[in-house]
């Protein structure tokens, strides 16, 4: 954070006017609920007020909003191109150590969209236990050979083919082939 970030506080109104619209309250309806006056709120969403840590925290509570969320609502957009080199790339391994994930998505979206590449040495497999009701995984393949199972179904993939299944019920993947399979995973949670 730069010095002139710190100089100014962070400008709320765009951010409250979007959470009480989703919400679909007026004014004076978030007004009663967070106990705050209509004029105070309506200043701060002009950005022509600073509230106190104490308003925010009780807007965002009228909101069902985490305070944090408030407030990261009202950081100006990021332009520009994130960049995240290959070694800060977080990883994880299944317990062999013979199919690795690099976490590819951000971690904001965790939990809705997730998205991996998957590494999996021969013979390896990267097993899973049921993710949440109506879970799907969407599996494609860019090197060697991977086999999904789930549900008592088995499907061979090759280079270039893609494999959609429930994947709220136990699921692996294995690699049968006598070479690295390497491949796309993304999740979609329900």
């Amino acid at each position: 954070m730069s010095d002139t970030d710190l100089a100014q506080p962070p400008q709320l109104g765009e951010a409250l006017a979007a959470l009480r619209a989703k919400r679909q309250l007026t004014l004076d309806a978030l007004s009663q609920r967070a106990g705050v006056s209509k004029s105070m709120l309506s200043q701060i969403e002009r950005n022509q007020a600073n509230p106190t840590v104490a308003v925010v925290w009780r807007l965002a509570h009228a909101l069902g909003v985490e305070l944090s969320e408030l407030l990261e609502g009202a950081k100006p957009a990021q332009s520009g191109i994130e960049f995240v080199p290959a070694h800060a790339t977080p990883s994880l391994a299944s317990p062999d150590g013979l199919a690795r994930l690099r976490i590819l998505g951000p971690i904001e979206l965790a939990g809705q969209y997730e998205w991996y590449e998957l590494i999996v040495q021969p013979g390896g497999v990267l097993a899973s236990q049921a993710h949440e009701p109506g879970s799907r995984e969407h599996l494609s393949v860019l090197s060697g050979e991977l086999v999904v199972e789930t549900g008592g179904q088995r499907q061979l993939l090759g280079l270039g083919e893609t494999a959609r299944y429930a994947a709220d019920q136990s699921h692996a993947i294995r690699n049968p082939g006598p070479e690295l399979a390497v491949g796309l995973l993304v999740v979609l949670h329900a």
